[in-house]
Parts: C-alpha cells; sequence; structure tokens
C-alpha cells in the first residue's frame, strides 16, 4: 500500500480544497494522512465520504505561514504541519509527501529531516510545463530551490531530470537541453559552458543549449539551468500566460461581432485555457531528496491536489528514487575511474 502524507493545512485553499482533491483521486492500494487540525479536518472528511481504512489524521495546529522565513520557521515550529508531514517519511509511515505551502520551507524540512540522496550536491523542483504539442511536456529544472548552481549541479539536474521524464512520462531516453543565451557551444557564464561540457560527456541524451524562446518548442525534453533562471521564466511565463487571456478577453467583448466570434470560438479558448492551467500537472517534485516530495502551487484548488497525489503515487511505483541513486553512483564511480 502506498501512504501519502499530505500537508492539508499548506496553500491558500486549505484545507477543504486539499480534502477535496485528495477525495477526487483516493483509490484502493492507497493510504492518505492528512496533517492538520482535528477539528477541522474530522468534519470535512465525512462531508466528502472517507473511510478510516482511507485516510488517517496526525493532528498538527501550527502552519507556516507563505510569508516567513524557511529555515528559521522550520527549527522555530518543528511540529506544524508541513515539517510533520515530511517527518513522517523519515519516521517510515509514509512513502511520499504533499504540501501546497511554503515552498522555501517545504524545502528546508525535506533537507534537514530526509537529506539529499548520497552524491546529489544539490536539490531542484522539477515542474513540468505545456509545450506546442499537446501530447508533450517539458520539465524545467530548476526553478527555486537554489539560487545559484556550479557546473556538476547543472549535471546533477540533467542525470535526475531524464530518469524523471522517463519514469513519469515514459519518454525514452528524453532529450535534455541546457538553458543558454544562444545556441552555441561557447556561449554563456563559464558554469553554463563547464556545464556544457560535462553533460556532453556523460550518458545522458545532451541535445545542446537551448534558448528560452525554445523550452515550450519541443527542442528538448528537459531544460536545466539554475534556480534564479528556472524561477524567473517560470513566473514571467506564468505572468504572460495570464496577460495574453486578459487581453483576448478584453479583444472579444468590445462589440457585437466580437463577442460572435468568441462564442465560435469558446471550445478552442477552453481547450487551451485547461492546457496552460497549472491544476492539470499537479505539483513538481524535489528531486535529489530521500523521499517523494511533491510541491503542489500554493493557489491549488482540488484537481491539482488530486493531480499531485498522482503524481507521487507514480513516482512511488516507478521507484525513481532507486534509479536516481544508482545512477549518481554509476557518474561517481565513473568520474573516479
Amino acid at each position: 500500500m502506498i501512504r501519502i502524507a499530505i500537508d492539508a493545512m499548506g496553500g491558500d485553499h486549505a484545507p477543504e480544497e486539499i480534502i477535496k482533491g485528495a477525495q477526487l483521486s483516493a483509490k484502493e492500494g492507497q493510504e492518505l494522512i492528512f496533517v492538520g487540525d482535528e477539528e477541522q479536518l474530522i468534519p470535512l472528511l465525512k462531508n466528502y465520504n472517507f473511510h478510516r481504512t482511507q485516510a488517517n489524521i496526525v493532528h498538527a495546529e501550527e502552519v507556516i505561514g507563505g510569508d516567513e522565513p524557511p529555515v528559521q520557521a522550520v527549527r522555530k515550529k518543528p511540529g506544524a504541519t508541513l515539517p510533520t508531514a515530511v517527518r513522517l517519511i523519515k519516521e517510515g509511515k509514509a512513502d511520499a509527501v504533499l504540501s501546497a505551502g511554503n515552498t522555501g520551507a517545504f524545502m528546508a524540512a525535506a533537507v534537514l529531516y530526509l537529506k539529499c540522496i548520497e552524491g546529489i550536491h544539490r536539490p531542484a523542483i522539477s515542474p513540468a510545463l505545456p509545450t506546442q504539442d499537446p501530447d508533450r511536456m517539458v520539465v524545467l529544472l530548476d526553478v527555486g530551490a537554489n539560487m545559484d548552481a556550479e557546473a556538476v549541479h547543472l549535471l546533477q539536474y540533467g542525470i535526475m531530470g531524464s530518469l524523471y521524464a522517463e519514469k513519469r512520462f515514459h519518454i525514452k531516453s528524453p532529450k535534455i537541453g541546457l538553458l543558454n543565451v544562444g545556441d552555441e557551444a561557447g556561449k554563456g557564464s563559464k558554469v553554463v559552458q563547464d556545464a556544457f561540457k560535462l553533460l556532453l560527456d556523460s550518458k545522458v541524451h545532451f541535445v545542446g543549449n537551448v534558448e528560452s524562446r525554445e523550452i515550450f518548442a519541443n527542442k528538448a525534453d528537459v531544460v536545466i539551468c539554475d534556480g534564479f533562471v528556472g524561477n524567473a521564466v517560470l513566473k514571467a511565463g506564468e505572468g504572460l500566460v495570464e496577460a495574453i487571456f486578459t487581453m483576448m478577453k478584453k479583444e472579444f467583448t468590445s462589440g457585437v461581432r466580437e463577442k460572435a466570434g468568441a462564442a465560435l470560438l469558446q471550445p478552442a479558448f477552453s481547450n487551451l485555457k485547461r492546457r496552460l492551467d497549472y491544476s492539470e500537472y499537479g505539483g513538481a517534485p524535489l528531486l535529489g531528496i530521500n523521499g517523494v516530495c511533491i510541491k503542489s502551487h500554493g493557489s491549488s484548488n482540488a484537481q491539482a491536489i488530486s493531480n499531485g497525489i498522482k503524481v507521487a503515487a507514480n513516482l512511488v511505483e516507478e521507484k525513481l528514487l532507486k534509479e536516481i541513486r544508482e545512477q549518481i553512483q554509476r557518474q561517481e564511480d565513473e568520474n573516479n575511474d
């Protein structure tokens, strides 16, 4: 049985959307462990028809807020819902953990209690994003776990991202791209140039540099970069999507003819909006941690939580951590030869 610990109080719409989303994905062979305030959770579990065989509650009242300093908050509030949920993996009571709470605190708790996989220098947050091809996704990492990176870190991101794309999306030999300011090998900072050489000599399917405009054009299945750049790309993309839909709405409601045209195109717009909606993709794994840790968007609705739980279960079933450990060990053995 797969046991998934859920920070029931983390996120903008907790706890009801968390419980509602969990109910959408609940199935036999899973045990969901909700960490949060019993007084709030028990009535919600009853409302959404959870049975005690499907769900358990670990009581925790404190919550780490989104604006609290991550490391300090985890150390000052070890009994808060988020660090308590993470510790369930360490204690052998859960196989995976999911939270829509404070990203930095989630990362801090994961590193503090679970540690990094042996040989991994730094973990990475790794969301899957839509591309021009409706049947393909692109994995971008890191998007904020670490603000800077050395060449060896980028190499390890490539190895972990490759295995993640293979396990989650069943892509054989995923194409790995290095985010850069140009296609040529000599472009970018010294760190990026050094990473290019390491990736070229590695076992991953490295396809070279990828410019930011090519991220969503299927040039690569996995795009790697440091956390500062990745976070900027992610937030810029979110802002651009929101701006485009706002402009489209204004244009298509500006007159009678425009409204008529919008009505005809409504199904296409709905499909496009769904493809660009973060809730469709559930959450991003914290790759490199000794445990399956899924970070959902802070404003996650029930659908996002449901999909996040499915991602967590999938990565446990596919034994992603075992694959990463073995691949990193092989890489280190080769480097030592």
